[in-house]
């Protein structure tokens, strides 16, 4: 019962870190400063820019990162912890420095533009692959430990009974790491929400949110950043919550 109390004290601490700050700048935003906020074009094109370029990022990596899960999670070979810690490198780097990179590859400079003659950078395209560069080691480790609890004895049976290995990993293996995948690639879509610094690098304008907020607090200081934060807050609070519930009835 004395462990109980400790550990629920110690995390009431821990979401009052949390919810103190958010709390604090949501009431020093007055009701006429948010309707201003939420009426405003700029400010509602580049939310709805936030969530989409994050949500495109996100399928993306459905495609390729579980797939790429399921590789790491049943198979050994040469070189596979150097491919896992190739993909956490883009959690640990500074995130200006991914969108230095990300701008290496796919500038206007870069090998890509001058063979294809095609740029992307200041697309809303650059803005998901700044977000899906930073995000998406959240998806790829989140299915990576579902495949790896399953027991691989069920996908044998399937294919002893007859199902193709592609079969066995559909009906069996997906379907039973499918809540991790699912909270993986919420966490990925919410990671991209927050991205800014690759986002700022490879495309300042389409302005996402986070920019924007930055734009709004470097030119005209605090209190018209603030509004902008709020607004974002909740829209992604209310989001996320009926996502997290939605996930418990899968």
């Amino acid at each position: 019962m004395k462990v109980k109390l400790i550990f629920s004290f110690l995390g009431t601490l821990l979401v009052l870190s949390i919810v103190v700050p958010l709390f604090r700048m949501i009431i020093a935003t007055t009701p006429g400063e948010l309707v201003r906020a939420a009426v405003e074009p700029e400010v509602i094109g580049s939310i709805i820019l936030t969530l989409r370029a994050s949500l495109w990022a996100t399928i993306v990596a459905f495609g390729l990162g579980v797939p790429l899960a399921f590789v790491l999670a049943r198979s050994r070979f040469f070189g596979k912890k150097i491919v896992e810690g190739l993909i956490d490198i883009p959690v640990i780097i500074p995130h200006t420095a991914a969108g230095i990179a990300l701008l290496m590859v796919w500038g206007r400079e870069s090998l890509f533009t001058r063979w294809t003659g095609l740029s992307i950078i200041g697309t809303e395209a650059s803005v998901s692959l700044g977000m899906f560069f930073v995000s998406v080691p959240f998806l790829i480790n989140s299915a990576k430990e579902a495949f790896k609890l399953i027991d691989v004895r069920y996908e044998k049976t399937a294919i002893t009974l007859g199902a193709t290995t592609w079969k066995a990993f559909t009906t069996v293996s997906l379907p039973m790491a499918r809540k991790a995948i699912i909270s993986g690639g919420i966490m990925m879509w919410a990671r991209g929400i927050s991205e800014f610094g690759a986002v700022v690098i490879l495309a300042y304008h389409p302005m996402t949110a986070p920019v924007l907020i930055f734009e709004r607090f470097q030119n005209y200081g605090l209190k018209h950043a603030v509004p902008v934060t709020v607004l974002l807050i909740i829209i992604s609070l209310v989001i996320f919550i009926v996502l997290r519930f939605r996930e418990d009835r899968l």
